[in-house]
């Protein structure tokens, strides 16, 4: 089944046109890291944990990796969190050193993300009502334009150290959740989250903040609260 929306429609590059549809009739992929092949270089990944129960459509979080970053790195932040409640990760690689709109505006990245959703719909039974976008740093940035520009498609947001909110269009009402350290000396918390977020509540966005005592950084502990935030699946066993 055809699951895009024609990019031609879009009114701004920041809008996704991918959206879930009755995937391609097979085997789902095996649990692992799969490449995607939707691009030259850069190839954005898939990571299918053991956990996953596929006899029923499933979640999915695309995560935006940092500044000089990979599709590996944006995989790294929530692997383990994925892993031990059953989400799929989809991650993306931006064309040049950082993301396409914290140089200055949306474009290439957003083509390139629109491929790898595509494809991933086209063998991943995921559930529309499950869908979010996740980043750390630079990548944490990306996530807040992208998942605004696209709150039809990405119900959840999840913001990690993030510097700023990237402009772009309003579309939906995603809830949120930023985490930033206390002790971060790359994206200093009250040059950053401490503005983003009053900002964000006050344009109507349901946001869930946490700060930490810590560097530039993902612990565990933030990453595995977040994805139990996102409420998908069930908490893992003791």
């Amino acid at each position: 089944m055809d699951t895009t929306r024609s990019r031609n429609a879009a009114e701004d590059p920041a809008v996704l046109a991918a959206r879930p549809g009755e995937p391609d009739s097979g085997s789902p992929a095996p649990p692992g890291v799969h490449a995607l092949g939707v691009a030259g270089s850069r190839d954005p990944i898939v990571f299918v944990p053991e956990s996953l129960a596929t006899d029923e459509p499933v979640p999915l979080l695309v995560a935006l990796h940092g500044a000089g970053g990979d599709a590996q790195g944006g995989l790294s932040v929530l692997r383990a969190a994925a892993e031990a409640l059953g989400i799929v990760i989809l991650a993306p690689a931006s064309r040049a050193a950082t993301w396409d709109a914290v140089r200055g505006g949306f474009g290439p990245d957003t083509v390139v993300i629109d491929r790898a959703l595509e494809e991933v719909f086209s063998f991943v039974p995921v559930d529309p009502q499950r869908i979010g976008v996740t980043g750390f740093s630079d990548g944490a940035s990306y996530a807040l334009g992208l998942g605004l520009a696209n709150g039809d498609l990405f119900r959840r947001v999840v913001a990690f150290s993030p510097g700023f909110v990237p402009p772009g269009p309003q579309n939906g009402l995603p809830t949120l959740f930023i985490a930033h350290g206390t002790q971060d000396a790359v994206l200093p918390i009250d040059a950053t989250s401490r503005r983003v977020v009053p900002a964000l509540k006050r344009r109507g966005y349901d946001v869930t903040y946490r700060e930490f005592d810590g560097p530039h950084t993902v612990p565990p502990t933030i990453a595995l609260e977040a994805g139990l935030w996102l409420d998908w699946t069930a908490p893992p066993a003791p």
